[in-house]
């Protein structure tokens, strides 16, 4: 039952990075609250992973990697269980 929670948390956070690469697109969203707590959420995955993954010219694959990674520990924490 707690993997499966977990495994939630994870998905959820998959899905919070794509959201988070998606407002990138919009730059005045930047001061929307809701934009604002989407950054405070998902920043203590993406700033790690940005210091450590090579943009590839002026786009970040950074935000792939968080939720191939995520993903991935989702689809493993379900497997176990």
């Amino acid at each position: 039952m707690i993997l499966y929670f977990l495994a939630f948390l994870c998905q959820l956070m998959g899905y919070l990075i794509i959201a988070r690469s998606i407002t990138t697109w919009f730059p005045n969203s930047r001061n929307n609250p809701i934009v604002i707590i989407l950054y405070q959420i998902t920043d203590p995955i993406m700033k790690p992973l940005s210091k450590y993954v090579p943009k590839l010219g002026v786009i970040d694959i950074s935000p792939l990697i968080g939720v191939l990674i995520v993903f991935a520990l989702a689809r493993f924490l379900i497997s176990l269980s």
